[in-house]
């Protein structure tokens, strides 16, 4: 057993895992963060997806040992209070979602995606960027356009929101 502590939503918190744990996994069961989803285990899906240390990673490939000292964040550490950040409230505004699954892991890479690319971004970028995010219901559309008017709604200040 190790003892492992990192930065989570912006608070401080430890825990002691199995070497093999992922750092999905711990998220979920010893913090209680059922945002991430866990959807295949093997990187392929993206309904785990966090951002650590700044960059979009997918928590199922990633051992919680890994992440000894990193920054983590969730999806329930994006919104400020009860103001949704703006790649939710694109998702929420366009329908960007159906049995929200994805939705998590969508948002998180959408987040992430809008962040490396504050010129913003078109509709052959997102497609091509969500590949690893898999979305069994939607057909997609309605979430490419989320993640455009999110990009857009963001302006030249996407660097530093999201």
């Amino acid at each position: 057993m190790t003892e492992i502590s990192m930065s989570v939503n912006g608070k401080e918190v430890s825990g002691t895992v199995e070497g093999r744990t992922l750092l999905v996994h711990f998220l979920r069961e010893a913090l209680g963060l059922t945002g991430t989803h866990v959807g295949c285990d093997t990187s392929q899906c993206g309904a785990c997806t966090i951002h650590m240390d700044g960059r979009s990673v997918k928590s199922c490939s990633i051992l919680a040992v890994q992440a000894d000292g990193a920054r983590i964040l969730t999806i329930e550490g994006l919104a400020e209070g009860d103001a949704l950040h703006p790649v939710q409230a694109a998702f929420k505004e366009h329908h960007g979602l159906q049995c929200g699954f994805c939705t998590p892991g969508m948002i998180m890479a959408a987040t992430d995606m809008i962040r490396r690319h504050p010129e913003g971004l078109t509709e052959a970028t997102v497609r091509e960027e969500l590949e690893g995010n898999i979305c069994r219901c939607t057909g997609y559309h309605n979430i490419v356009k989320a993640i455009l008017a999110a990009s857009e709604a963001m302006g030249a200040g996407a660097a530093r929101a999201a």
